[in-house]
């Protein structure tokens, strides 16, 4: 837990500044492909799903120590050939996971989120999920475990593993040309996010891109065929803890209204996207169509609700950034309680941001739940050893944001209307 968190405080502020980079080279290229809105709902993503990962709110029904400690012919030491073998076993690992992640109805659920950008970006990248509690793969490390590679080198390399998949989110860079044949790209990977026909669930590789080509699975991104991003059941959403369980929510309910055990059973293992027969006509929801020719989600929003959602994403980073950095003082069970403020606080300006009249009940909650923090402990989690002065401040800040809030929903939201009628 405070390893991860530590690790995170440094590499934070390198995609955050990535990001910017590429927002600015869009600009001044007169292309951008970093929409405000969309970029504060991806970062604030990546927000709940690190703050998850640190506390380490999941479980593996089948753990890889157990495995190496039961199955290894023999026993490696944590030697550069070790990790080479680790970062190989945990490329196929991801390929196969990530393409049963697209391909069976309930595992789509926790993978959505990543998907549900209707932009190319590398702040898409962040949109990691918090819906996934148990680790179903683990035996898919067993070429791992046989050959001995210590649960060290695996807990080490998974990490470097997943922050290596973040450069390859962007437009800005064409072909690569020998690359291409070897490594995911960033072609690649646009074929893997468009929802046109020719390009849905081709290229899961994660690094190397020769397992696609081994299974099958391979689709050059085609010139005449540009890519179009998102998901075909539009998320039309900013919240990403709402994006999480959204095709969930969808199986649950359609378990519930159909007709036979044999679909409230088989749903769950159909391939993704299946629902009973004549669900479409009876329950439908809303769905993509013609890829060419669809409003994007949220395009039409104040300048001042933009500037507001960018500058609350900001401060939530600055609360992180301080937990990551404090696990260790600010221990158990604290540190949970501390994370589930982090949610609500996503929660509420997202919801602001979708321009929902409940978002005053979730700032309003916010507000108690920041007060009850401050006088049960006295302070912000010892903040006011490197701060004197930060209780005054949040105070001032999180009574700012509730007003703020009901202006939004009171005033702007309302002259918004108004205009657009």
């Amino acid at each position: 837990m405070e390893e991860y968190g530590k690790i995170l405080v440094f590499v934070m502020p390198i995609f955050l500044l990535l990001i910017a980079i590429e927002k600015i080279y869009g600009y001044f290229k007169g292309y951008d492909t970093t929409p405000y809105m969309d970029t504060v709902s991806s970062v604030s993503s990546g927000m709940t799903n690190s703050v998850k990962d640190v506390l380490g709110i999941s479980i593996s029904i089948l753990t890889y120590e157990w495995l190496e400690a039961h199955i290894a012919l023999f026993h490696l030491e944590a030697t550069v050939w070790a990790y080479i073998i680790a970062f190989i076993c945990i490329d196929f690992y991801g390929y196969w996971s990530h393409r049963w992640a697209h391909q069976i109805n309930f595992l789509w659920n926790k993978h959505a989120i990543h998907h549900s950008s209707e932009e190319f970006n590398l702040a898409c990248a962040l949109r990691q999920t918090i819906s996934s509690f148990v680790n179903l793969f683990t035996f898919l490390l067993i070429p791992a475990a046989v050959l001995g590679v210590p649960s060290v080198v695996i807990a080490v390399t998974l990490p470097i593993h997943l922050f290596l998949q973040f450069w390859y989110h962007t437009k800005h860079i064409k072909k690569m040309g020998f690359l291409e044949k070897i490594l995911v790209t960033p072609s690649h990977h646009r074929v893997h996010h468009a929802i046109n026909p020719e390009y849905i669930d081709k290229n899961h590789s994660q690094i190397f891109i020769f397992w696609d080509k081994l299974f099958g699975t391979f689709q050059e991104e085609l010139d005449e065929v540009p890519p179009v991003f998102g998901i075909t059941r539009p998320a039309q959403t900013w919240n990403p803890i709402r994006i999480n369980f959204q095709h969930l929510g969808l199986l649950i309910s359609d378990t519930w209204r159909a007709e036979n055990w044999k679909d409230k059973l088989t749903i769950w293992f159909k391939p993704t996207g299946w629902r009973p027969e004549n669900f479409e006509e009876k329950y439908p929801v809303t769905k993509i169509s013609d890829v060419y020719h669809f409003e994007k989600y949220g395009t039409q929003h104040s300048k001042k609700l933009m500037y507001w959602s960018i500058f609350q994403a900001l401060v939530t980073l600055l609360l992180i950034t301080y937990m990551y950095d404090s696990i260790g003082t600010i221990g158990l069970p604290h540190v949970f309680v501390y994370g589930a403020f982090i949610f609500v606080t996503v929660y509420s300006y997202t919801e602001l941001m979708d321009a929902r009249k409940t978002a005053v009940f979730w700032e309003a909650l916010r507000f108690l739940f920041a007060m009850g923090l401050l006088y049960f402990y006295g302070d912000w989690f010892g903040l006011t050893n490197l701060l004197p002065v930060s209780t005054f401040i949040l105070i001032g800040y999180f009574s700012i944001s509730l007003a703020i809030s009901i202006y939004f929903v009171a005033v702007d939201f309302e002259k918004e209307k108004i205009a657009l009628a």
